[in-house]
């Protein structure tokens, strides 16, 4: 989570998340070293400051493999289909598959075209990030991630999903904008508070 003054909290590596304690958390700096707590940052922290770098406007990142979506991004698919008209509004049409790269640099590298305009993404080999202005915020999206790649899977034997009409794209992404969502709806609250 991002405390300001290129200051970040993050949980240390090794260490289960059922454990994870407010003494164990460490605030790491821009280039994530750890410059308080205990432990060491996770070696993943690489993409969390590269989504933090590529949006302002996000204070937190989550980052996870729950089971259905990390399968569908073991199999090399995306959620390209949009068939969940409150999905639209809450993540876009689209939930891209950032490809297969190796950890470190290669993986930055992979991710960064996609932090800027899209909330949550499918990593192959690596589950989901997530990202949004709260922890909470950031966390419903991975879950909403999880429910829609479980609908996909579930549904997949019967045909797959049906996709939504295109006709009602365009009325679900003015609601996604006014509801200050997705890279027209942040334009907007910014051109909002630099006239406020």
């Amino acid at each position: 989570a991002a405390l300001g003054g290129e200051r970040y909290l993050c949980t240390p590596t090794a260490t289960s998340k059922a454990e994870v304690t407010a003494d164990s958390l460490l605030i790491i700096d821009g280039n994530g070293a750890r410059i308080s707590g205990p432990g060491k940052p996770f070696s993943e922290i690489g993409l969390h400051m590269c989504i933090y770098k590529s949006r302002p406007d996000v204070q937190a990142v989550v980052h996870a493999h729950p089971p259905h979506a990390t399968a569908l991004a073991a199999s090399g698919r995306c959620l390209d289909r949009p068939f969940l008209a409150e999905a639209v509004v809450s993540l876009g049409p689209v939930i891209p598959l950032v490809p297969l790269s190796a950890p470190g640099p290669a993986a930055v590298a992979a991710l960064e075209p996609m932090a800027a305009p899209y909330d949550v993404v499918l990593i192959a080999g690596n589950g989901v990030f997530a990202w949004g202005d709260s922890i909470e915020q950031a966390y419903l999206r991975l879950e909403l991630c999880e429910h829609l790649a479980r609908i996909t899977l579930l549904a997949h034997p019967l045909g797959g999903p049906k996709a939504l009409p295109e006709s009602m794209l365009p009325a679900l992404l003015e609601a996604r904008r006014r509801a200050g969502l997705g890279p027209e709806g942040r334009s907007d609250k910014a051109a909002g508070a630099k006239a406020g």
